[in-house]
């Protein structure tokens, strides 16, 4: 009898689960989508960043070349700006009319930005040309917004130093974190295949 009854207990669980799988199958979906695109495109960042220690572009080509575009852009508000390689670290000093105002870090380059939102994308995906348009516009838009929040974190530190942690850890999380939640938000109200097939 209690072999019976296990069986019967087993055959319940399996069909449970399989009801399970069947209603929430888009949601198992997207979760396993993100995090395969998620880990293959952290992971090909990170041969980047080790490939990048043997090149002539300190400390990685695209952390070197954001830190030369925010030195254009606050040269051209009128500052005396250089940005110069940190002699104890691997970023860039960013200095404003010889003022050592911060450090230009991998991290300030927004590609773990772009990596989170275009593998949020893709596991939302829609019809495949506005994917991959909304995917380049997308981390265009976040590459720039994030020059600029650079800009703006970097001149108040010049003027307002004794502001640095809400600047820091406030404001300038929430200009490029926002931004990305607003075009999530875009992508799945107007574009999204999965949400078209849940309203069906």
């Amino acid at each position: 009898m209690n072999t019976r009854f296990t069986q019967f207990n087993r055959i319940n669980c399996f069909v449970f689960l399989k009801k399970l799988l069947i209603k929430y199958k888009l949601v198992i979906r997207f979760i396993l989508t993100f995090l395969l695109v998620y880990i293959l495109l952290s992971l090909s960042y990170k041969f980047y960043l080790d490939f990048s220690k043997y090149t002539k572009f300190y400390p990685d080509y695209i952390t070197h070349l954001v830190a030369k575009q925010i030195e254009h852009l606050i040269g051209d508000l009128g500052y005396d700006v250089h940005v110069v390689p940190h002699p104890d670290e691997p970023s860039m000093k960013l200095i404003i009319n010889k003022k050592f105002v911060a450090r230009i870090i991998e991290g300030c380059n927004s590609i773990s930005v772009i990596i989170m939102f275009a593998s949020f994308i893709v596991a939302f995906s829609g019809r495949l040309k506005q994917t991959v348009m909304f995917l380049f516009s997308g981390c265009v838009l976040i590459y720039v917004v994030n020059l600029f929040r650079i800009v703006i974190l970097s001149i108040g530190l010049y003027h307002y130093p004794w502001r640095r942690e809400i600047l820091h850890t406030v404001i300038f999380p929430a200009i490029i974190y926002g931004m990305v939640f607003f075009l999530w938000m875009i992508w799945v109200r107007h574009f999204a295949t999965i949400n078209r097939k849940q309203n069906e």
